[in-house]
């Protein structure tokens, strides 16, 4: 919510937050600290059981803000006992005033969970360019970790939000070699999202045992498939942090020691297809969307080529404001095929809208249906596929339209 003012849920919203279920090692809980908005939570915090493992992926950003270098420098431990989380204050572009902020935070949490510094991980999100006012934070603290409870879920992915019209949270009920195993995420993220990863913040929690290193693999190459393949609207955020923890306090299981261990097969997918569904809701819950978009690319020299042609689409200002207007510009897309830098052949190239032939062998297809075409760009969920002829890669990205309530919300962010 910009400035702290509510916009109109998306109507991409799912119709309500699954039901989060408690994970063994984990107390949940949120507050109200005043960190800038008035009326509303937003500080959230996490303890951990001892031995709680912990991976990390975060922006690729130059001027990452000060939380992020501080979970940098403490990822390599693999161990976490806390995660703080506050909204509102990005706590980014601070200098050594923001990075002794950070400190001052994660310090004054360590002693309430009764750990070392290094064990406590931390989020911003909100405004550039303020240093976070930790005495607020160091304030709620107290209160705040005499409330935590393992089943607090959806009390936390709403103090996350910032212009987020609805928190977003997933659940996985899976196993590891026959063993009930359960995983939860939620994530926060909206506005200035593009790959890299995407602004956004997304905590994920599971009562499995994975070591540190395991866990860290399969978080970097799910989140290849989930939070690097969305964009809203082209920008990265200073603050992007995803991290997964994981207990070892849920039923005993065969050991996992490596990602490609055979027994871990259905922990993986299930892993990854949550991480896809959190990214989505970011996608769905882009500011000012109406539209949610799904663009496949086929035919490209590589997977790595097929992404850059897909997100050279979906960050294309007309071909977002065309899908806006339920305009089944096709040669927008053409043209955001060819600026992106990579190999096309074209006069290979095929494009499909909602299935159904548009162009092929470089040239409109002569059974084209506008008509068709138009009606499928007036739904909420469009579909367009592009091959470009060239190889084998393939990508798959997801966006959503650009109207006016993408400006009314960045026009008054600050107010």
């Amino acid at each position: 919510m910009a400035g702290g003012k509510a916009h109109p849920v998306s109507p991409l919203a799912p119709e309500a937050m699954p039901e989060l279920p408690a994970i063994a090692g984990i107390e949940v809980g949120a507050i109200e600290a005043g960190v800038r908005y008035k009326g509303r939570t937003d500080l959230m915090m996490m303890r951990f059981a001892i031995g709680t493992s912990v991976a990390g992926v975060f922006t690729t950003s130059k001027c990452a803000s000060a939380p992020v270098d501080w979970c940098r420098s403490i990822l390599d431990k693999g161990n976490a006992r806390a995660l703080v989380v506050n909204s509102g204050n990005a706590n980014a572009f601070t200098g050594k005033a923001g990075a002794a902020a950070a400190k001052t935070v994660a310090v004054a949490a360590a002693k309430l969970v009764g750990c070392k510094a290094d064990a406590v991980f931390m989020a911003s999100t909100g405004v550039i360019g303020e240093v976070l006012p930790a005495e607020k934070v160091t304030a709620a603290l107290p209160r705040l970790a005499t409330t935590l409870k393992p089943e607090r879920w959806d009390e936390a992915a709403r103090a996350i939000m910032t212009t987020d019209t609805f928190p977003k949270a997933a659940v996985r009920k899976t196993e590891i070699d026959g063993k009930p195993v359960t995983i939860v995420g939620i994530a926060k993220g909206s506005g200035m999202i593009a790959p890299d990863m995407a602004t956004m913040l997304s905590f994920v929690a599971t009562d499995a045992t994975i070591p540190a290193d395991v866990l860290q693999a399969l978080l970097a190459k799910a989140t290849d498939k989930s939070f690097n393949s969305i964009t809203v609207d082209g920008d990265t955020s200073t603050s992007d942090t995803l991290l997964a923890f994981a207990t070892g306090k849920g039923v005993t299981h065969k050991p996992v020691t490596k990602l490609t261990d055979v027994h871990f097969r259905a922990f993986r997918a299930a892993f990854e297809d949550l991480l896809i569904e959190l990214a989505q809701f970011v996608a769905k819950d882009g500011e000012g969307a109406q539209k949610f978009v799904t663009i496949t690319v086929t035919g490209a020299q590589s997977p790595k080529s097929a992404r850059k042609i897909a997100l050279s689409i979906a960050n294309s200002p007309l071909v977002k404001t065309a899908i806006a207007g339920a305009d089944a510009n096709w040669g927008r897309i053409v043209m955001a095929v060819g600026k992106a830098g990579e190999k096309a052949d074209r006069d290979k190239i095929t494009i499909r809208m909602g299935g159904k032939l548009v162009a092929e062998k470089g040239a409109v297809h002569p059974r084209h249906d506008e008509a068709a075409a138009t009606e499928h760009f007036k739904g909420r969920d469009i579909q367009i596929e592009v091959d470009v002829g060239i190889g084998k890669g393939e990508a798959t990205v997801w966006t959503c339209d650009l109207t006016h309530g993408y400006i009314d919300i960045n026009a008054d962010y600050r107010s």
